[in-house]
């Protein structure tokens, strides 16, 4: 009985998790929306807009296709093959069987801090990656539950939900620009000064707005994971357990860079980043994800 209760809130917290990251991709599609409105108040040009969005999203779509290659490489990962680490790539294949995957590729970054991502535009182009310090210092049920969540990762294409932020992000902040530029051009013109104040105002809260969502969306993502994955291990302990050990360790990743940070399961940066307020963070706390796990219910529902 306890268990179905369990089970019963893990599918809860994942059903909120999906609907508030869709929401948050509507906000940003409102925003889109608005800011096109002000470029047909502010000048004659709306193909602007549209030339805006087609250079955001094939700029991002690009970066979508090549992702997994070029997060390997700025990380340093090497790919390893079964004869490599045998207990590890069984873990990941017996996790991909449950998932109904191909088993992803599986690498190792040679680094004592205690990490771990997942990349890949698709299942089939899937990777997950360990650092040596997080193999070293997790039992086999913790090491389980961290590749348990990044396959959710995978799972849940959230490789490509993040490309979808970026997108938007990218064709609000251009889109901006385009509409201060546009105004500038027009400055003699009637009522043209309502239009530059607010083109100037949007100029500076459009692209914080849009950081923060795309903040969000990531911090959503990771609790997503965080209940799929331990759906998918049946052993929520083992992630909880994984969790505070990787959120005690002070250490940051010798090769951390601020382009591939949310794509981990801990903020690469170390602890330090974690004092930052929250709406300027990519990962919930690490108390929070925990609590969460167990059961606890005074952060309430996911």
């Amino acid at each position: 009985m306890e268990d179905q209760r369990y089970q019963q809130s893990f599918h809860t917290q994942r059903r909120s998790n999906i609907m508030k990251t869709w929401l948050l991709l509507f906000s940003f599609s409102g925003l889109i929306l608005l800011f096109g409105y002000l470029f047909s108040v502010s000048m004659d040009a709306p193909e602007l807009v549209f030339l805006s969005g087609i250079f955001a999203i094939g700029s991002a779509l690009l970066s979508y296709w090549f992702s997994d290659v070029a997060v390997l490489k700025l990380a340093n990962v090497k790919i390893i093959d079964r004869a490599t680490n045998k207990e590890l790539y069984d873990i990941v294949d017996n996790l991909a069987i449950g998932s109904g995957i191909q088993t992803p590729k599986i690498g190792i970054i040679d680094d004592d801090a205690l990490n771990a991502f997942a990349t890949g535009r698709n299942p089939s182009k899937g990777v997950i990656v360990f650092t040596k310090g997080l193999l070293k210092a997790l039992d086999k049920e913790q090491i389980r539950g961290v590749a348990a969540h990044e396959m959710s990762h995978i799972v849940n294409r959230d490789v490509l939900v993040g490309t979808i932020a970026v997108i938007f992000a990218s064709i609000i902040t251009m889109s901006v620009r385009m509409l201060h530029f546009g105004g500038a051009r027009q400055r003699n013109n009637r009522g043209n000064g309502a239009v530059m104040i607010m083109g100037i105002i949007a100029l500076i809260i459009a692209p914080i707005i849009a950081t923060l969502l795309r903040f969000a969306i990531s911090r959503k993502r990771e609790l997503l994971a965080d209940t799929s994955g331990a759906m998918l291990s049946g052993d929520a302990e083992g992630l909880a357990s994984a969790l505070e050990k990787i959120g005690a360790s002070a250490k940051p990743l010798d090769h951390a860079h601020e382009a591939t940070a949310h794509l981990f399961i801990a903020n690469p940066f170390g602890n330090g980043m974690q004092k930052l307020p929250q709406l300027f963070a990519t990962h919930p706390p690490i108390e929070e994800r925990v609590a969460r796990l167990r059961g606890a219910d005074r952060y309430g529902e996911i």
